[in-house]
């Protein structure tokens, strides 16, 4: 029979039944966060809520002096759709048969928020002096806009010269075990949308019109085929990809006015979002086009290639796991994008991302107790002088 009832689990597993009992659909905390400030003033934390806009955030910091280690999450999750396509109700968190935590928000991100917490809450009490400042970062619009939320916070932090030296960001980054893989940097995101101008007339008579579908596919196969760079070490060569194109009036007799391409690139640290805009209108100028571009920069890429985090999570995975997990730059963008332009190491260290965004996300429930020690192992090995221990 399904575990309904999180008398006798783990701290960390009650605390996640707590969270996942939230139906927090982004922008919306629901008192996800109210639970955490709680537990985290018990600590000793400084708690500065941070509003913006219709967004919730918060900041708290424990400590006073040294290295500020930062554990960064979010408490919005996206929308489950209708209730009956899930096998349990999704804001009814249960463990199945199988050991299965299941809810939305389970791997995206409420079970990191909640191995995190109790982490911070064991190393505490073990080293109540502990060496340097551990801080939480926490949004409820990392699945919306991503506007009012950890990009809103980082910049109210840089107003005000707040170091930050080291973040851990919650995002599911486990793809077949826990641990397998640390993120240490994600690629850049740039957006565009692509307008052409045609002359719209009737398909009898093509020569008193000018269709801009058959202008823009020579140009979108430039696009495609163009070498933007071959990656490096930790990226993968940069991507350019057409998700839509919108055209036409309906009607079959009409060549259209107007066509419409939305795109987007991938991109790594090989090239700028400045070079990418350029060398896309240079094409575009080349084919004869009458266009213009609505550009949106999602974000910047960022690595943290190597140094003191890189190193404290891999051993703290080791310690836990008994496995080395490997770097990767895989997958979209996360908040991390904000956070490292304020020259912290970051890295995304979570679990198994196969059910984010899915019907019945589920991740398994041993994974958050030892995400947890993992999280606790990387915090000695950053701000105590002893060895790592689990």
């Amino acid at each position: 029979m399904p575990i309904t009832d999180p008398e006798g689990l783990s701290p960390t597993l009650k605390l996640a039944f707590d969270l996942l009992s939230r139906a927090s659909v982004t922008p919306d905390d629901e008192g996800c966060q109210d639970l955490m400030i709680e537990r985290l003033i018990a600590l000793g934390f400084h708690i500065e809520r941070l509003p913006f806009g219709d967004v919730d955030n918060f900041w708290a910091v424990r400590g006073h002096h040294g290295p500020v280690l930062a554990f960064a999450g979010h408490t919005d999750v996206v929308p489950s759709g209708p209730h009956t396509n899930w096998e349990f109700p999704p804001f009814t968190p249960c463990i199945n048969d199988d050991g299965m935590l299941c809810g939305r928000g389970a791997s995206d991100m409420k079970g990191s928020l909640a191995a995190m917490l109790t982490a911070v809450e064991r190393f505490v009490a073990a080293h109540p002096d502990h060496h340097g400042r551990i801080a939480f970062l926490i949004t409820s619009d990392e699945e919306g806009p991503a506007v009012d939320g950890t990009r809103a916070v980082v910049e109210h932090l840089r107003e005000r010269n707040e170091r930050l030296d080291y973040c851990i960001v919650g995002e599911p980054s486990s793809t077949t075990r826990l641990g397998d893989a640390i993120k240490n940097g994600r690629r850049g995101s740039l957006g565009g949308v692509l307008h052409v101008k045609g002359v719209q007339g009737h398909v009898a008579y093509p020569h008193l019109a000018r269709n801009p579908i058959h202008q823009t596919m020579p140009a979108l196969d430039a696009l495609v085929n163009e070498h933007w760079d071959t990656g490096n070490d930790f990226f993968p060569a940069t991507s350019f990809q057409v998700s839509n194109v919108r055209a036409g009036t309906g009607a079959t007799n009409v060549i259209p006015g107007e066509v419409e391409v939305v795109f987007n690139f991938r991109f790594s640290t090989e090239v700028t979002h400045e070079a990418l805009k350029g060398r896309t209108e240079a094409i575009l100028d080349r084919c004869g086009l009458e266009y213009h571009i609505d550009w949106t920069l999602n974000g910047e890429p960022f690595l943290t290639a190597e140094g003191e985090l890189v190193d404290a999570a891999i051993r703290g995975v080791e310690a836990v796991t008994g496995e080395r997990p490997e770097l990767s730059t895989s997958g979209g963008t996360s908040d991390g994008r904000f956070i490292a332009t304020l020259g912290a190491q970051v890295v995304e260290l979570g679990p198994l991302n196969d059910t984010i965004h899915k019907v019945d996300e589920r991740v398994r429930a041993s994974d958050l107790d030892d995400l947890s020690r993992i999280y606790e192992a990387t915090l000695q090995a950053l701000l105590t002088s002893g060895e790592v221990s689990v």
